[in-house]
């Protein structure tokens, strides 16, 4: 996970908010609204083939995520109900359509809400969305295993994107035993589990999360929640705001990234 500092973007609307450590927003009082994505994008100019754009840093530069770069394996995406964690899987799409070609990054969504994908445009991009309770999910972890076991040189990733980490109990044993191996091995491998979770629902999953070593946290009010889920009281997480802003540690420190409007 790197910040790229060659690139230097206006984020004039967000500037109350761009602090060391974040403070809450007056009561009542909406964010500011985000840049847009295409705008944010077009400023960057080309992203190398290799890097995943995640958001917006406090300090207006981009938060990217190298996919040939396996060491932070699978990424959790967590916070409370309305923190944006859907959105958050949607703007990677976006910024897939936006910025890769289809012969480098592909992805594949499996959620139990399918009609809030209704909204995201189809593109060459897209292996499909799957209902988490269709076997057509499980058809797809399957198939995404086999092409990972297989794949040892091409230069293509597949993003595998699961919106409801507590909807894969439904999965069957095979499925689950192949998404266990993707966690394990699946970056190595250009497959690249990033899955949300609702932390109200931690205990549902508690043993698979030990495997995300990458966690990116949205807003949780609970501060003993955040603790059980990987933050510190230096993480501030309630004071994120819900829907548009993330934190993730780098080493002994948080990083603040926004999401940008699309």
């Amino acid at each position: 996970m790197t910040t790229n500092r060659q690139f230097s973007l206006a984020l004039q609307a967000l500037t109350e908010l761009k602090t060391e450590t974040p403070t809450p927003l007056p009561s009542g009082q909406p964010a500011p609204a985000a840049p847009n994505l295409s705008t944010v994008l077009a400023e960057m100019g080309p992203l190398p083939r290799q890097a995943l754009f995640l958001g917006v840093a406090s300090d207006g530069l981009p938060v990217l995520l190298n996919l040939h770069d396996p060491h932070p394996g699978p990424v959790l995406v967590t916070g409370d109900a309305g923190s944006g964690k859907t959105v958050f899987l949607q703007t990677i799409v976006h910024s897939v359509a936006q910025t890769q070609s289809s012969e480098d990054v592909q992805y594949g969504v499996i959620t139990a809400r399918p009609e809030e994908w209704e909204s995201v445009e189809a593109t060459s991009h897209s292996v499909g969305i799957f209902h988490t309770q269709q076997n057509s999910a499980q058809d797809f972890m399957s198939s995404l295993a086999a092409w990972a076991h297989e794949n040892k040189q091409a230069r293509q990733s597949v993003l595998l994107l699961i919106d409801g980490l507590e909807s894969i109990a439904s999965l069957d044993f095979d499925s689950l035993q192949n998404f266990r191996w993707l966690l394990l091995r699946g970056p190595a491998r250009r497959v690249w589990p990033i899955i949300t979770l609702n932390a109200a629902h931690r205990e549902e999953v508690a043993s698979w999360l030990q495997i995300f070593r990458t966690r990116i946290f949205g807003h949780i009010e609970d501060k003993l929640v955040a603790a059980k889920l990987g933050a510190d009281t230096t993480s501030v997480l309630d004071q994120l705001v819900a829907g548009i802003q993330f934190s993730l540690r780098e080493n002994e420190n948080w990083l603040r990234f926004w999401l940008p409007r699309f």
